[in-house]
């Protein structure tokens, strides 16, 4: 690519260079890390309507220091190559962070969903899984898709047929993807599993004194600002979160436009009005921005972009006036965003730990899937009956009854969707936790986005070196 046409996978390898200098490992194994291990362009034609039709799409496997490789399925029409390798290259560090044992991967159709049919997207998304199958680019133990941008259980679901049709008597095979209906393998809690994990690690940064006194803020989430960028799931998951949570919502930005309230947005009736009017705009108690772009330039404590890459450059970074930005997007900021928040001392929490709550809750769909056991069932009774026992013998030394709604509380087993939001949680405050401790033990790395990097580079390179691969 010419110096003048953005490159998505370019910024990545920018900043992966500017935490490899902060690290001590071998220049052979750093460059190995970085590259993008397999790459699969396709062309394939379907037939839409009358007419034949040549589909573009890609699946990059960036790293198989561990295996499978896991990753996203995009429909977009700007999809390109470029951007679905430095996605791909993003997993992989942001598996390596949270401790999910996956090389990175990802994939994309270039076509806009709204151009077709259902009966068309499916076999669109039938064709590519057929592609993938044939060269082996799928498969519980080889390269495990996901949602992305575009897509969703529905694509997720006929994912899965195509593969157990064309798989057939695989034990394994509902572990080929995830993301699907629960009815179909999929497990409760990740449709909103990247949004709730954006607010588990926003919290705990919010939650940690010495960052909160440096940034000249109050400690904790109740009464911060927030404004969001992108009500899609993401957006909506991670704002209903903060909301739920004590802050207040005083901006929203989607594509039709941007509105705004200092005292408050109720997201649920945001996007209750947005259905029934297909904008945000001309929210009832709400202002209209002139132009969206403005929604990121308010004075606000946390800002969340959590649309598409790059909405953050030179030509608007100076007037970024956030405290902290929260990037539940892939790449929202260029790297020369990233310079310009670091003078004027912003707080960049990065896309490639922040939003790896979608995959952290893929890991688990995939455990159970291959487990064939869903979560809660082996312990749900005992842990109620063991509660009881407790109750029962504290009321009888105390000689006080529990009230009914309090009985209940205690008393209650966990259900699949409290262990997964609980592993969820530990698994984004740990990560939070890591990065932090790199970026204190060496106050030569920049930002927390350079910290995060070495934490993933330091764990790729362990595991290389544990392949034996690079003695």
């Amino acid at each position: 690519m010419s110096d003048q046409k953005y490159s998505f996978f370019g910024d990545v390898e920018k900043n992966f260079e500017k935490a490899a200098a902060f690290t001590s490992w071998d220049p052979g194994l750093l460059e190995q890390i970085k590259q993008c291990n397999a790459v699969y362009r396709m062309h394939f034609p379907v037939k839409i309507g009358d007419k034949l039709q040549v589909i573009k799409a890609y699946r990059v496997q960036h790293s198989h220091h561990k295996t499978p490789c896991k990753g996203g399925i995009r429909f977009a029409p700007n999809v390109n190559l470029d951007e679905v390798m430095a996605l791909a290259a993003l997993m992989t560090f942001k598996c390596a962070i949270v401790n999910v044992p996956f090389g990175g991967a990802k994939g994309g159709i270039t076509i806009d969903t709204r151009q077709y049919s259902a009966y068309d997207l499916e076999r669109i998304t039938r064709r590519y899984t057929a592609e993938l199958i044939k060269k082996n680019f799928i498969g519980p133990g080889v390269d495990v898709p996901a949602p992305d941008y575009g897509t969703g259980e529905k694509e997720m679901s006929w994912i899965l047929d195509t593969y157990s049709s064309m798989r057939p008597g695989e034990i394994d095979a509902l572990a080929c993807v995830t993301g699907k209906p629960v009815t179909q393998g999929g497990v409760r809690g990740r449709r909103e599993a990247t949004g709730l994990g954006v607010f588990y690690g926003l919290r705990e940064i919010c939650n940690t004194e010495e960052i909160m006194n440096r940034l000249g803020l109050p400690k904790g989430v109740k009464n911060k600002r927030i404004v969001i960028q992108g009500l899609g799931n993401v957006g909506y998951h991670a704002a209903k979160s903060f909301q739920e949570g004590g802050a207040r919502i005083i901006g929203i930005a989607e594509y039709e436009g941007a509105i705004w309230n200092t005292e408050g947005l109720n997201v649920d009736e945001v996007v209750a009005h947005r259905k029934q009017t297909k904008s945000i705009l001309n929210f009832k108690g709400a202002n209209n921005f002139e132009k969206n772009g403005e929604a990121l330039e308010m004075d606000c404590d946390i800002l969340i972009p959590a649309a598409l890459e790059n909405v953050i450059n030179k030509s608007n970074a100076s007037r970024i006036k956030a405290r902290i930005i929260g990037e539940a997007a892939n790449g929202p900021l260029s790297p020369e965003a990233d310079e310009e928040c670091l003078k004027k001392g912003i707080l960049v929490v990065p896309d490639m730990y922040l939003n790896a709550g979608g995959v952290t809750v893929s890991y688990f769909e995939w455990l159970k899937n291959l487990s064939h056991v869903r979560y809660g069932r082996m312990e749900k009774r005992f842990a109620e009956n063991l509660n009881g026992q407790i109750l029962e013998q504290i009321e009888e030394l105390t000689g006080k009854k529990v009230n009914a709604t309090e009985r209940d509380l205690i008393l209650r087993g966990p259900d699949e969707i409290d262990l997964v939001r609980s592993g969820l949680e530990e698994t984004m405050i740990a990560a939070t936790r890591e990065i932090m401790e790199v970026w204190k033990n060496n106050p030569k790395i920049p930002d927390m986005r350079t910290a995060a990097y070495v934490l993933a580079i330091d764990k790729v390179a362990t595991s290389y070196n544990e392949l034996g691969i690079f003695p």
